[in-house]
């Protein structure tokens, strides 16, 4: 599938990877979409991957290149610090998505968010901003005051790894303010997997066991279950009420 450019709000075109569904008797289209923000690896072919495998469940995903703007090197440190502050280029670029999706002929208007590490942090925080009508939180790093956060929020589906030293608690924290915030939602800690399990880079680098030993690595047997998981859940909230109004602008 190929890549395209979207309208930025400041004018500019934004690079993102589209991947389409292939149209069936059942799925004519048009489709839900979802956006899918990469990890600080960037928009590479592991994100396409993840944006195929929904395209193939019947969800046009779009993802956007957050470091369009400078690549990698010049981007990552100051999109994590938008991600900090909770505002930014890197907001906006995402919602640019966002519009673009719903404005398509070939989508129903209803759009969810899928996200992994970097991006399941900007995941987590969008479900909370009415905009989105599902997130799917993949090892974000979870905020203190993430009750206020969810104040309001779609559903939220959210998977990380009990072998993730970097997040350790941030499953049960997410479930507590879900909870708290009576937001619907399924959040799932697999005991063996790692940081980035749902991520094939993380197989294939050649850093794969300097990842491991920092606590990152793909594990298939929890990845196909989270996947599973994601696509239930986007069904019902995606597929299932397509018939409804979509989320305000």
């Amino acid at each position: 599938m190929p890549m395209t450019t979207i309208a930025a709000t400041d004018g500019t075109r934004l690079p993102a990877y589209v991947s389409l569904p292939v149209p069936t008797s059942d799925r004519p289209g048009p489709w839900p979409a979802v956006v899918v923000v990469h990890d600080a690896f960037g928009l590479g072919d592991d994100v396409r991957q993840q944006a195929d495998w929904l395209a193939a469940a019947g969800y046009l995903a779009l993802a956007p290149d957050l470091f369009s703007r400078g690549g990698a090197r010049r981007c990552l440190r100051g999109v994590f610090r938008q991600l900090a502050a909770r505002e930014g280029v890197a907001f906006d670029e995402i919602e640019a998505a966002r519009r673009h999706l719903q404005e398509r002929d070939d989508t129903t208007g209803r759009t969810g968010v899928i996200g992994y590490c970097m991006g399941g942090g900007f995941a987590l925080l969008l479900a909370g901003r009415a905009t989105f009508d599902v997130a799917s939180v993949n090892y974000g790093q979870v905020p203190d005051d993430v009750e206020a956060v969810l104040a309001g929020a779609c559903p939220v589906i959210g998977s990380f790894g009990g072998r993730d030293t970097s997040l350790r608690g941030a499953a049960a924290a997410l479930t507590r303010g879900l909870e708290a915030a009576g937001v619907e939602h399924d959040v799932e800690e697999y005991p063996r997997a790692r940081h980035g399990f749902l991520n094939r880079l993380a197989a294939a680098s050649p850093l794969t066991p300097l990842m491991r030993a920092a606590g990152v690595g793909y594990d298939a047997d929890a990845a196909e279950d989270a996947k599973r998981r994601i696509l239930t859940f986007f069904d019902t909230h995606l597929r299932a009420g397509a018939a409804t109004a979509p989320a305000q602008d």
